[in-house]
């Protein structure tokens, strides 16, 4: 044999014991590091290349280690008035019948107060969101901060350009964040425009070449508007045509977003200024101004953040879901565009549906991935055979991320029910402790599923074996999808 294959074969087993081993120490999930190893064992050294590009933890690396500023006096007294706002809403008489170890998850896992005192207002739409954001934006008068996974170039774009432009001549502070990836066509347009006007703008992670996969990997996929500290904008709309209907792309959008006014909005500017401290490396100076809504009680709606990513020590948003999801007694309605859930997730529902929970869960006939198509289909059926209700919507492309559990609790956000959600990107959920906005959810609901099909279990179990052995197949790959 000649040296250079014993020296290539010699590199080859030190390549995958190396990576086996990082792979094992570094992978919190026994599902995704068993994906991992085989892949790096099966495939010669492209399976090393794949690890490397998408699989290395982040967390553990620490390279998205992000803090709002040095603790300052200011900084303190927000965190403090938050804190004995959600004490004084823990202790409300009209909580004495809500479950509550969810808010208090959140508050001594993420350091998310329960904020009382709110105005919460569902938006259906790009029709519905569109408008309501361009109306609150002319209003502002001191700051509008914007942070978006998508800004795509377009109608609805173009707007938002020429109005903040106008904002910023009338002095107002605009500061706003993108994804390099998911808003790339705007880069070379939009962005030189707008830093031509004052206004700042800066990638979450900019992308370089070397390093594309693991920045298309570690996305940020929040949607965040805060307006003069008092108004807040969240869920699954991003900046794009595409979510107005009818559109120019011929397909009808159906998604989620929400507006917040009240004591709530300071905790969706807390999650902003560590991203941004993050990204621009221009520290915010902290002002009472950038948390106006503190005292602004202005609804009776108890609202928490729920945010997450690959800085969190643990998968907050995955485990807030799996505590509201076994708190429930009645219902549990839940909505997601891509459905390729961790173990946990999927025992969950099936659980509940055994026990008697209605459960029901809404996703797209036919999504923008064939192959996440595919993944999803292979848990159909474990779900079917539990007694969960699955529904395909036909009208469109359903891209909400909703769930509404028992006329009492509603979630509304960006994190999707699949793994990249809960351990990959950079995700945010408003979880509000209401039966109003809970009926309302429920309503908008039962709405979409008469633009669904439900599955038959005993037409899905006779469906053509060899595609659900493939969809077997891309289950298998769901860790790393």
């Amino acid at each position: 044999m000649k040296w250079w294959l014993i020296a290539l074969e010699a590199l080859y087993v030190v390549l995958v014991v190396f990576t086996s081993y990082r792979i094992i120490v570094d992978t919190r999930s026994s599902t995704k590091s068993l994906a991992y190893l085989l892949t790096v064992i099966f495939l010669p050294f492209i399976g090393v290349i794949i690890y490397f590009s998408v699989g290395v933890n982040y967390k553990k690396r620490q390279i998205y280690s992000k803090k709002i500023l040095a603790s300052g006096s200011l900084q303190s007294m927000v965190i403090q008035l938050m804190h004995e706002r959600s004490i004084k809403t823990f202790e409300d008489e009209k909580f004495d019948d809500l479950d509550k170890r969810i808010p208090q998850f959140l508050f001594r896992a993420n350091n998310s107060p329960l904020a009382g005192g709110n105005k919460v207002e569902i938006l259906k739409n790009g029709e519905e969101k569109f408008p309501k954001v361009f109306q609150a934006i002319e209003k502002a008068t001191k700051s509008i901060h914007l942070e978006y996974y998508i800004m795509e170039d377009g109608e609805v774009t173009e707007k938002l350009e020429k109005l903040l432009i106008k904002k910023a001549k009338e002095g107002v502070h605009i500061r706003i964040i993108y994804d390099d990836f998911g808003s790339s066509s705007i880069r070379k347009t939009v962005v030189p425009r707008l830093r031509e006007h004052g206004i700042e703008i800066y990638p979450f992670y900019k992308i370089k070449l070397i390093y594309l996969a693991n920045r298309v990997n570690y996305r940020n996929h929040r949607k965040l508007i805060i307006i003069d500290g008092e108004i807040g904008f969240t869920g699954g709309i991003n900046w794009s045509d595409r979510y107005n209907n009818p559109n120019s792309f011929n397909k009808y959008w159906r998604d989620t977003h929400i507006y917040l006014e009240g004591p709530i909005v300071a905790s969706l500017q807390a999650v902003f200024l560590a991203d941004w401290n993050f990204c621009s490396n221009k520290p915010i100076k902290l002002t009472p101004e950038l948390f106006n809504g503190l005292n602004n009680i202005v609804g009776d709606k108890s609202v928490q953040i729920a945010a997450g990513g690959p800085d969190y020590p643990t998968p907050t948003i995955l485990y807030s879901l799996l505590q509201a999801i076994h708190n429930a007694e009645r219902y549990i309605y839940a909505t997601t565009p891509y459905y390729i859930p961790d173990e946990s997730l999927q025992n969950a529902l099936c659980v509940m549906a055994k026990s008697g929970v209605d459960v029901k869960l809404l996703v797209p006939y036919k999504s923008d991935s064939m192959l996440v198509d595919a993944a999803s289909r292979s848990y159909y059926k474990e779900l079917l055979q539990s007694g969960v209700k699955v529904y395909r919507y036909k009208k469109g492309f359903i891209h909400a991320k909703t769930i509404a559990i028992d006329n009492q609790l509603s979630i509304i956000g960006t994190a999707n029910l699949d793994y990249r959600s809960f351990d990959l990107n950079f995700e945010v959920n408003a979880v509000i402790y209401n039966s109003e906005t809970t009926r309302e959810l429920r309503k908008q609901f039962d709405e979409d599923l008469e633009s669904s099909e439900q599955l038959d279990i005993v037409a899905w179990l006779q469906r053509n074996k060899i595609k659900s052995f493939f969809e077997k197949i891309a289950g298998l790959l769901s860790p790393l999808l």
